[in-house]
């Protein structure tokens, strides 16, 4: 089944995101845009994190 590689892929697209944004702080001249932009590809990497980090996503460590 295809429901596996979904999450995996969702993922994926939330850390190109959150580089992209990353990036785009790094060459933004305005402190505050700077800011912004730094932190909501924090927030995104960690939503990201929060979803797929654990892998199966079963409540089970083991």
């Amino acid at each position: 089944m295809s429901g596996d590689s979904q999450p995996s892929e969702r993922a994926q697209q939330m850390r190109d995101k959150a580089q992209e944004l990353e990036q785009a702080a790094q060459h933004a001249t305005d402190p505050a845009e700077r800011q912004r932009l730094t932190d909501k590809a924090l927030r995104i990497r960690q939503k990201s994190e929060a979803e797929n980090g654990r892998g199966s996503g079963t409540m089970d460590p083991m």
